[in-house]
């Protein structure tokens, strides 16, 4: 969603402008620390096909036994079934694999032994089940809207169309209220967490209801967007999303992932309640003539939230243990209401080194921090890091001290991100999920977060200075002379890459803050809001003069690559290890 396609629709409008900014800060911010964070080691691995052993997303067949399973209940039920009913199934009529069914006496029930479907007669909604430790739990509801926004009123009928042992699918026919027909399929696979809902006649949208606290719109290249419904006044908003939408829901046990292959529209968010009851309803996805899928990650602590407090002091308890090794994402929440996202460190050992996991990297990087949990000692104004798991997998948090722009204050929620070599094999995160659905090709796609594609963007300049160091103290250089050679060129590569993003997100600033004068002339009503948002925007530019000093221009950087080249490339004398880092420093400090 571009700054010039933002529609206006009063306040909420510009809520999704705001959020926008905020977006558009956060990139700021991330091209900044992105050098020192995320090494560019070559080509970024995103799907099921490029991991290998334990680092891959979780095989079905390895993780449940449990086979495609449905059912007719016989009787129509005009409550949601009952966990009991579920487990006892009685007088149900067991449907044989292979055997299609074109409609149901009852209720139609499909299960594959890790989620469950049910569609009821007597309602409009495919209700989604997973399965915890005392049975089938009701997770979510899935809502059919015609392409004209009417939503279905009643069921019509129910077909078993696929019933084999790899997959089960239900077609279910509903009716809105002005005798309209819309279609859909529900699919399930064998082993897998997630439903898939594939629209059919007159299918333009899918609400899914799941009531939750919190929703996070997961970005795999900047922060996320963390909605806490209580600071949420209005009835709906729409916000911009790339394709995953987190519902945190229960008690901390599950998450309900939505994964969706359109990209056109903005997620529609629903709230409903007052004070600390107040809770997001349900999300509304339009289909764009494509699938969603729903998964639902379940299991104790899959997800966690604390408030955190401004005044603070020291290391503070996140009152959670990690249940299973995992790469986690901490979502705070800033003085500023903007969400600073961070990995959790990982230490495995009492005493041991800290480590940091990415999910773009086939290795976890080992930070070797110290007490003060320090970030890369080559980034620039480095602040103590913000939250780590001890090696008991207890979580702690502590403010950043020597940032008052990065002061956190309010919610506070955790959920796990990716998998590392130690996560188990049945064990789900969101970006198994996002592997399962859309696979490698999608993935890449939705990744790059700009429409960039994923062509080789260099190497990060203190990764630079890393690899050149170990060459020049054996005396490789002249053996080495081309790997040198483009080692030197990576490096350049990425410098321009960042400061083009930096650009961009100026360019952006500077056009919206146009954009917000013109809509305080048209609509004067929403001058307040619109004046608070100006104030956003106009911390691009503060956050690029604040780094300007410190950064090196493209001119500088090629000029120091062409002086190493002249006078140190193939100097063998001694202290070649000294010259090389007294000549090549610039590009690890001065980013």
């Amino acid at each position: 969603m571009s700054w010039a396609n933002v529609a206006w629709s009063g306040r909420r409008g510009f809520t999704s402008i705001k959020l926008l900014v905020v977006i558009a800060i956060i990139g700021v911010l991330i091209a900044f620390r992105w050098s020192a964070l995320h090494p560019a080691d070559g080509p970024y691995l995103v799907g099921p096909s490029a991991a290998s052993g334990a680092d891959a997303a979780p095989k079905s067949e390895v993780r449940s036994r449990a086979a495609i399973a449905a059912w007719d209940t016989a009787k129509p039920s005009a409550e949601a079934l009952a966990p009991s009913a579920l487990a006892e199934k009685s007088g149900w009529i067991s449907i044989p694999l292979q055997k299609t069914v074109e409609s149901f006496k009852g209720d139609a029930v499909l299960s594959n032994g890790r989620i469950l479907i049910v569609a009821r007669k007597q309602d409009m909604a495919v209700e989604v089940y997973s399965f915890g430790p005392e049975g089938a739990v009701a997770r979510a509801r899935l809502l059919l809207h015609a392409a004209s926004g009417e939503p279905a009123a009643n069921l019509d009928r129910v077909s078993l169309v696929e019933n084999a042992k790899g997959a089960g699918c239900l077609e279910v026919f509903y009716k809105t209220a002005k005798g309209a027909g819309i279609t859909a399929k529900f699919r399930i696979k064998k082993g897998d967490v997630f439903v898939q809902a594939e629209p059919g006649t007159s299918a333009g949208r899918l609400r899914v209801e799941c009531p939750s606290p919190f929703v996070v719109l997961p970005d795999f290249f900047a922060d996320d967007i963390m909605i806490a419904a209580r600071r949420i006044l209005l009835a709906a908003t729409e916000v911009p999303s790339d394709n995953f939408l987190l519902h945190m829901t229960g008690k901390g046990d599950a998450i309900a992932m939505c994964v969706f292959e359109g990209r056109q529209q903005d997620v529609k968010v629903t709230l409903a309640g007052a004070g600390e009851k107040r809770t997001i309803t349900g999300s509304e996805i339009d289909f764009e003539d494509k699938k969603i899928w729903v998964a639902v990650l379940e299991g104790k602590q899959i997800w966690h939230a604390v408030d955190v407090k401004a005044d603070a002091e020291g290391i503070v308890p996140l009152g959670w243990k990690m249940p299973f090794v995992a790469q986690w994402r901490v979502d705070f929440t800033r003085t500023n209401d903007l969400t600073d996202s961070w990995p959790l460190l990982l230490q495995e050992k009492k005493g041991g080194d800290y480590s940091k996991p990415s999910w773009l990297a086939s290795e976890i990087a080992q930070l070797n921090v110290n007490l003060n949990k320090k970030r890369s000692p080559t980034e620039l104004d480095s602040p103590p890091y913000p939250c780590w798991s001890d090696h008991e997998r207890r979580g702690y948090w502590q403010h950043m001290e020597n940032s008052e722009d990065l002061k956190f204050l309010g919610p506070t929620v955790l959920y796990p991100l990716t998998r590392v070599k130690q996560t188990p094999l049945d064990a789900f995160t969101v970006v198994d999920i996002m592997r399962n659905t859309l696979g490698v090709g999608p993935c890449e796609h939705i990744l790059d977060v700009e429409g960039l594609k994923f062509e080789y963007k260099g190497r990060a300049t203190c990764g630079v200075r890393d690899l050149l160091g170990p060459i020049y103290q054996k005396n490789q250089q002249k053996q080495k002379r081309a790997e040198v050679d483009k080692i030197l060129n990576d490096g350049l590569i990425f410098v321009t890459h960042i400061r083009g993003r930096i650009t961009r997100y100026v360019e952006f600033g500077h056009k919206m803050r146009a954009y917000l004068a013109e809509q305080k002339k048209i609509h004067p009503e929403t001058g307040e809001f619109l004046t608070e948002t100006d104030k956003l925007v106009q911390k691009i530019d503060a956050r690029v003069a604040a780094r300007a000093s410190k950064i090196k221009t493209l001119a500088h950087v090629a000029e120091m690559n062409k002086d190493f080249r002249k006078n140190v490339l193939d100097y063998e004398g001694p202290g070649r290890a000294g010259k090389m880092h007294e000549v090549h420093q610039g590009p690890g400090r001065d980013r």
